[in-house]
């Protein structure tokens, strides 16, 4: 079994422990507000999502953007039944984030929050190229993942031996990365967080706009 099956069973076994850890987001208001500022400005706007997980970033976009339009996506069967329970109002569907560049609609803007983290950088650079060709003109994109040296990356093991393997990404590669696909970068944001053992863990966020 390859890293990533490994990865998508255990988010697909723990998904209900993952919702009640990551519903609240209270942490990321300020980022999620500037992309919302964007999406206001937008009559009846539609959103693609990327690693829905349990539906909590798109239940906290539909309540800064009531008139927001979701469809939401994630390779792990037990996330998207969550996220269809906590926003009956989106409609969410199980897809690889490897396989977005089969959907055939257009999009005024993607949310891709904390997938990043457990794609290659082959893979998100791909994925980015593929976001580009889902949005209409001035479509915008909010990325956020775990930055850190690529070499870095490894299977996290958890006290009762579930694996996740997580990659670091660096805000330089995935800024050149967008701008390949032809976007403007509008923000860059960081925030530091402490882990149990006493390290620090930085989270990066990234709004870009074609």
């Amino acid at each position: 079994m390859d890293k990533y099956s490994i990865t998508v069973n255990t988010f697909d076994k723990l998904a209900q422990k993952y919702q009640d850890k990551y519903m609240d987001m209270a942490l990321y208001d300020d980022t999620f507000d500037l992309f919302c500022q964007r999406l206001n400005d937008k009559d009846s706007p539609s959103l693609f999502e990327i690693g829905c997980g349990p539906g909590n970033i798109s239940r906290l976009l539909l309540n800064l953007c009531p008139q927001l339009t979701i469809h939401g996506t994630d390779l792990a069967p037990n996330m998207v039944e969550l996220a269809k329970l906590n926003n009956p109002g989106a409609t969410f569907d199980v897809m690889d984030c490897r396989e977005i560049h089969k959907v055939d609609s257009k999009y005024d803007a993607i949310m891709c929050g904390f997938c990043l983290p457990y794609i290659s950088k082959d893979d998100a650079r791909k994925l980015i190229a593929d976001a580009s060709g889902l949005l209409r003109d001035e479509g915008i994109i909010y990325i956020s993942t775990m930055e850190g040296d690529y070499e870095a990356s490894k299977f996290d093991v958890s006290s009762s031996g579930d694996r996740v393997f997580t990659h670091f990404h660096r805000a330089e590669h995935l800024t050149r990365c967008l701008h390949e696909s032809g976007f403007k970068v509008i923000d860059v944001n960081r925030k530091t967080t402490s882990k149990p053992d006493g390290t620090d863990n930085t989270d990066l966020f990234i709004i870009a706009q074609l």
